[in-house]
């Protein structure tokens, strides 16, 4: 999830033991989500998409996980799973 470019500005606390003395008030801008964001699957699950399109794969129709691409005597099929266990 960690690959995922935002597209609204978030900031958080800077990290413990990052702190400059004398600037703990500032905030950190983040340009990609983070886990346990609640945009991090849906930006990152956008970027894998976009990459797999732009290098000739389709989405299936049926089921939005599953990617495939026919090439000259080949074939790809790319099923995408997920899981936080």
């Amino acid at each position: 999830f960690l690959n995922g470019e935002l597209d609204e500005e978030i900031y958080m606390n800077q990290p413990d033991g990052f702190v400059v003395e004398g600037s703990s008030k500032l905030r950190c801008r983040l340009l990609k989500s983070l886990y346990g964001q609640k945009q991090a699957p849906k930006q990152w699950h956008e970027k894998f998409d976009r990459t797999l399109t732009y290098a000739g794969f389709a989405v299936n129709e049926a089921d939005k996980c599953v990617y495939y691409h026919h090439g000259v005597g080949e074939s790809v099929i790319l099923c995408l799973y997920v899981g936080d266990m």
